[in-house]
C-alpha cells in the first residue's frame, strides 16, 4: 500500500495538469455547477460539450483563475491551488495557460507582428530579437505563411485563428484551453484547424476542447465531458 501511495504520489506529481474534487462552482447566490471531479494529465485532450447556459465557460474560468470555487476539496492547476490562489500568482498562473477564442480577439489596429509582439511584452519579454525568433517559431509552428505586417482585417477567418492559435503558443504553455475555435469557421478551414490541434497534441500539448462541433471531436482522440443539470460527467464515445 505504502509502494500505491508513493507511485500515486509521483505520478500527480509530474504528469497531472488538472486536478479538481468534489468543487462546487458558483456566480453570486446562483449554484452553476455542483461535484465536479475532473483531471488532465500532461499530454492529454479532453473535449467539454453542452448546451449554452449549462456550465462550460464558468468552468473555463474556474480553471484560468477568474472565479474560486465555492467549495472544493482539492483544485490544482498546473501546481497552483485555485482554492487560495493569491491576486498576484494569477498572472503567472495564466502565462502557463494558452487561450484560443471563437472570434480571435486579435487587435485591429495591430499587425500581426504587433499583436503577437504586444503579448509578449506583456508578459515580460525585452530582447527584440528574442521576440522576434519566438513570433517566427510559433507561426512556422501552426502554418502561417503570410506577410506578418498585414492586419486582422486582411486574413481570412482560418488564417485569423491560426495566428490566434499562435498566440495561444508565445510562452510555451503547458495547457491550452479553446472555446469554441471552429464556430466561426467553415468546415474545410475547421479540417485545418482539426488538424492543427492534432499536431500539437502529437508535440506533448495537453488541451481542453470546449465545442458545439461534433465532427472536431470525431476526428480527434479524449474523453468527452458533458455540462448538463449542474453537472460534468464523462460520456461515451459512439
Amino acid at each position: 500500500m505504502k509502494y500505491y501511495n508513493n507511485l500515486l504520489f509521483w505520478h500527480r506529481q509530474f504528469f497531472m495538469l488538472v486536478e479538481i474534487e468534489n468543487t462546487d462552482l458558483s456566480i453570486g447566490n446562483d449554484d452553476i455547477l455542483k461535484n465536479i471531479n475532473f483531471n488532465l494529465s500532461k499530454g492529454e485532450m479532453k473535449f467539454l460539450i453542452g448546451k449554452t447556459g449549462s456550465g462550460k465557460t464558468t468552468f473555463i474560468n474556474s480553471i484560468f483563475g477568474n472565479l474560486k470555487p465555492s467549495k472544493s476539496d482539492l483544485f490544482k492547476v498546473i501546481d497552483y491551488d485555485i482554492n487560495n490562489l493569491s491576486e498576484y500568482n494569477i498572472p503567472y498562473l495564466r502565462r502557463k495557460i494558452g487561450f484560443v477564442f471563437q472570434d480571435f480577439k486579435l487587435l485591429n489596429d495591430r499587425s500581426i507582428r504587433d499583436n503577437l509582439r504586444f503579448v509578449l511584452e506583456a508578459t515580460g519579454w525585452k530582447e527584440i530579437n528574442e521576440i522576434n525568433n519566438q513570433i517566427s517559431k510559433v507561426l512556422e509552428l501552426v502554418g502561417f505563411n503570410l506577410p506578418i505586417s498585414k492586419f486582422p482585417n486582411e486574413l481570412s477567418g482560418g488564417e485569423q485563428q491560426r495566428v490566434a492559435i499562435a498566440r495561444s503558443m508565445l510562452n510555451d504553455p503547458e495547457l491550452i484551453i479553446a472555446d469554441e475555435p471552429t464556430g466561426n469557421l467553415d468546415p474545410e478551414t475547421s479540417s485545418e484547424i482539426i488538424s492543427l490541434f492534432k499536431k500539437l497534441n502529437s508535440m506533448g500539448t495537453s488541451m481542453i476542447i470546449a465545442t458545439h462541433d461534433y465532427n472536431l471531436i470525431f476526428k480527434l482522440d479524449g474523453e468527452v465531458y458533458k455540462c448538463e443539470d449542474g453537472s460534468i460527467f464523462e460520456v461515451k464515445r459512439k
